[in-house]
């Protein structure tokens, strides 16, 4: 074999020699890649614990929050009517008696102060009101009628007519035109008392007229009977009054003569009412023990 067929050792050596520099250059080469990988690697786990962190903290303050709102809801529930009631009246005297020393600092009186709130009309109501209560102060039982009318009369307290629709009916009976009655006055009943007939414009209609006029004032002639469709809010305005008659009826409690009452468990009338609203709530969980006791197995 010649010598330029077969390579000799120092060209092998020369060759290996290259091969490991251009590894070692390729080798530094990646390293910065390897590197900022490595850093970026680092930073996102840094990143990672920071938000984890953010969460825990997110979740304690949120089951703080929990713990805060499921206390004042507890208190809420064991917070009764009868102490709901007992603060407004205390913050009320509170604001009174607040009141009363501003007043006195001020050296002006504190009735003439608080009725300055009132107008006259207010007043007149108020003094209408105490006269219809002193009127009515007699609760004794008389007879059915006597019952009825005083049904009536209260009932009368808590109706509230619908001057519109009666206006708009007196427009048709009268042959004004729409919105005569309600454009004369503020109010309703100044409306028909203030307007003059000769100012509004009539409807020719005259046999509308008439017909609307027998149904607005209908007596025992009139042949129209069944005609009147009351609207939904009328419905449930007669519903509502019905159910509250209903439960205030079902909640009306007085002391019947003939009632046997069985054993003598108080020492006047309101221990007995005091006792009878105790029984009501415990005497379920109770009946036991009482009957132990009358048997006297009590322990």
């Amino acid at each position: 074999m010649s010598s330029e067929s077969s390579p000799g050792p120092s060209s092998i050596t020369s060759k290996v020699a290259n091969a490991a520099q251009e590894f070692a250059e390729n080798a530094n080469a990646e390293d910065p890649a390897e590197e900022s990988a490595q850093e970026s690697g680092l930073t996102s786990i840094e990143e990672r614990k920071a938000k984890l962190a953010a969460l825990r903290a997110k979740m304690r303050q949120s089951t703080k929050d929990n713990r805060t709102s499921l206390v004042e809801e507890s208190v809420k529930a064991k917070m009764t009517a009868r102490e709901t009631a007992r603060l407004d009246r205390q913050r009320k005297l509170a604001e009174t008696l607040r009141l009363k020393v501003d007043a006195e600092e001020r050296g002006e009186d504190v009735e003439r102060q608080k009725n300055w709130e009132w107008t006259i009309e207010d007043n007149d109501n108020w003094e209408k009101k105490k006269a219809r209560k002193a009127r009515r102060a007699d609760f004794e039982f008389h007879d059915d009628s006597d019952a009825a009318r005083r049904r009536y009369k209260k009932d009368l307290d808590a109706l509230k007519p619908n001057l519109e629709a009666y206006n708009r009916q007196k427009e048709m009976a009268l042959g004004l035109a729409a919105g005569s009655l309600s454009k004369a006055g503020s109010s309703s009943s100044s409306a028909l008392t203030k307007f003059d007939p000769q100012s509004g414009a009539l409807i020719p209609t005259t046999e509308q007229q008439r017909l609307a006029a027998e149904n607005l004032y209908r007596d025992s002639n009139t042949l129209l009977y069944a005609d009147n469709t009351p609207s939904e809010d009328a419905i449930d305005r007669v519903v509502s009054k019905i159910n509250q008659d209903i439960d205030k009826k079902g909640k009306f409690s007085r002391k019947r003569l003939n009632e046997d009452e069985g054993d003598i468990t108080y020492i006047n009338e309101r221990n007995r009412v005091f006792n009878k609203k105790i029984a009501r709530y415990y005497d379920k969980y109770t009946a036991e023990i009482r009957a132990s006791f009358e048997r006297g197995t009590a322990l």
